[in-house]
C-alpha cells in the first residue's frame, strides 16, 4: 500500500467519517448543556463518552487553530480552511502542507 493509494481511497472515507463524528459530538454537547441546565438526568453511562468527545472536539480545535495561522502562507482563507479542518482534522493539516501544492 503507498501512500499515493491512502491519500485518493481512504482519505475521503476518513473525511467523511470524521465531519459526521464531530458533527454528532457537537450534538451530544448540547444535549448534555440542554440536560443540565434543565435539571435532566444523564445517565452516567455516557460519561466515558462525554469526554472522550469533548477531547476529539478539543484536538480538531487545536488543529483548526494551527491552519487558520498557516493557511495564508498557502494562499487560502483563514477562517475557511479552519472551519474545513476542524470537520475533517488532521488530514486537513496534511492537505495544507502537502508539498504538491506550492
Amino acid at each position: 500500500m503507498n501512500l499515493n493509494y491512502i491519500k485518493e481511497k481512504i482519505s475521503p472515507i476518513i473525511k467523511v467519517i470524521s465531519t459526521v463524528l464531530i458533527a454528532s459530538a457537537i450534538g451530544l454537547e448540547l444535549w448534555n448543556v440542554y440536560a443540565v441546565t434543565n435539571n435532566i438526568q444523564v445517565p452516567s453511562s455516557l460519561n466515558p463518552i462525554f469526554w472522550i468527545e469533548r477531547f476529539a472536539v478539543s484536538c480538531h480545535l487545536i488543529e483548526a487553530v494551527i491552519a487558520a495561522f498557516y493557511a495564508p502562507s498557502r494562499k487560502k482563507m483563514p477562517i475557511q480552511y479552519a472551519t474545513y479542518t476542524f470537520f475533517v482534522g488532521t488530514v486537513g493539516l496534511l492537505e495544507l502542507f502537502d508539498k504538491k501544492d506550492k
